[in-house]
């Protein structure tokens, strides 16, 4: 049999280079720059030529396209984030960057889970690993992908911090690191010494090659996972253990800008969207009619 013979890779286009260098210069996240590339190439598909030499006629059929395929509202600024970075930044077109126009939507109130619920969820977890990753994502309100991308350096005891060094948007910021979660951490650290897969300059959470960290797959797959374990119903992913631990916070009272700071959200407002499923908080507001006094339950008169 005649052995094949591997094609040569596909060499890249100018175009495409400086799309990356535009995007690696704002330190836009590998994930980013992989959605970025695909919504383009996408819409070069639609136009049948590079997108460069696209026209606002064009991009107004290409918005019509999608809606009319039924592209949800998420989706479709997805697509138009990727596209106004382009035409802004990587050909100078800004004109057509504001041919393109966000699709209002309204957002979907998060999952959150009760107390109870994460403490069965992480007792479900097959491995200290396992557990000690979603304790991370639930005690320090982290970003699948922040999990997945600390480093055994990133644990700062002295200070009871987790660095954070590539969150959303390339940003870096510091992290709550509770002494619960440290005791977990330092438990993990001597198991993951023992078996030879933690080592000091490595991930704090190697998949199954040390040289690699978890990736957001498998720990995705590792919390539902344990949901199903554990028995628990709701719809369950790596970013409910985040929306948990700010709805918590806010229930016990902490500030919504404390939260904001710990979450590394950009805006308020998208903090201020737990206020709309912390139950805790409405409970305990006392009606303005309750003051009124007028409709107060009388005790029940003795038979006889």
């Amino acid at each position: 049999m005649t052995p094949t013979i591997p094609l040569p890779p596909t060499p890249m286009s100018p175009l495409r280079r400086r799309l990356i260098e535009d995007m690696d210069m704002r330190r836009f996240t590998a994930a980013t720059q992989r959605n970025y590339i695909r919504d383009i190439a996408r819409s070069t598909t639609f136009l049948g030529r590079p997108p460069d030499t696209a026209s606002a006629e064009d991009l107004r059929r290409y918005q019509l396209e999608q809606r009319e395929t039924g592209v949800t509202g998420t989706t479709m600024n997805a697509k138009i984030a990727a596209l106004r970075f382009f035409f802004t930044h990587t050909v100078d077109r800004p004109d057509l960057a504001r041919k393109l126009y966000r699709v209002p939507y309204h957002r979907v109130l998060p999952v959150v889970l009760s107390p109870d619920e994460v403490a069965r969820l992480l007792q479900a977890t097959t491995c200290l690993k396992h557990q000690a990753a979603l304790s991370v994502a639930y005690g320090a309100g982290l970003r699948v992908a922040e999990v997945g991308m600390l480093k055994v350096r990133d644990v700062d005891s002295e200070r009871m911090l987790l660095r954070v060094e590539k969150g959303k948007g390339g940003e870096y910021r510091n992290a709550m690191l509770s002494a619960d979660l440290l005791v977990l951490l330092r438990e993990w650290w001597k198991v993951g010494r023992e078996q030879g897969v933690l080592h000091r300059d490595g991930w704090l959470f190697p998949g199954q090659y040390a040289m690699k960290p978890l990736s957001t797959r498998q720990l995705s797959r590792v919390v539902v996972e344990a949901a199903q374990a554990a028995g628990i119903t709701k719809r369950v992913g790596m970013h409910t253990l985040r929306h948990s631990f700010a709805t918590q916070l806010l229930e016990d009272g902490v500030d919504i800008r404390v939260i904001q700071a710990l979450l590394g959200h950009a805006k308020l407002e998208n903090t201020a969207r737990y206020t709309k499923v912390a139950t805790r908080i409405a409970r305990a507001v006392t009606s303005p009619l309750d003051k009124l006094g007028l409709f107060v339950a009388s005790e029940a008169k003795p038979d006889g």
